[in-house]
């Protein structure tokens, strides 16, 4: 069996564990609880006939109070970064966390996503920010961990990424 280590990167409240829990267990809370940490989950899927297991690392939130202990990503095979479209402060962290992650733990597979798609009035998302990304390559998704929208296909199509 194929196992593989994915972390969960982004700002404090972006919606990590939210998108983890709704992948894991198919379900939402609106009950805010931070991550103090890291939580570990597994899920066993099915990708073109494979079986693999994904082993998904929940950090807590990077904001200017704490800081990641990079030496949690020793090991990864990738990772979701991810934003808040209602906070476009987040964003930008994203594309710092990014750079950041690299120099740690070098060049492996990442999707960005960007959560609370179901938020749409309250959507704060720059589309030349977005455009620039997508022009260096990055994988850009639309997710809500609340109605479940994207978040299959965003550890989906990421498995798919590190398995080749």
């Amino acid at each position: 069996m194929i196992q593989k280590k994915i972390c969960m990167l982004g700002s404090f409240a972006v919606g990590k564990t939210s998108l983890v829990r709704r992948f894991i267990e198919s379900i939402f809370s609106d009950t805010y609880q931070t991550t103090v940490g890291v939580k570990v989950d597994k899920k066993v899927i099915q990708l073109d006939g494979k079986e693999i297991t994904l082993v998904l690392w929940d950090l807590y939130g990077n904001d200017d109070f704490q800081k990641i202990h990079w030496s949690y990503f020793r090991g990864a095979s990738g990772y979701l970064l991810v934003a808040d479209g209602t906070r476009r402060a987040t964003l930008e962290k994203a594309v710092a966390l990014e750079e950041r992650a690299r120099q740690e733990i070098g060049s492996v597979p990442f999707l960005f996503v960007i959560n609370k798609c179901d938020l749409v009035d309250d959507w704060d998302v720059d589309p030349e920010l977005e455009a620039r990304l997508v022009g260096k390559g990055w994988t850009i998704l639309r997710s809500s961990a609340k109605t479940g929208e994207g978040v299959d296909e965003a550890f989906s199509q990421l498995a798919r990424k590190i398995v080749g």
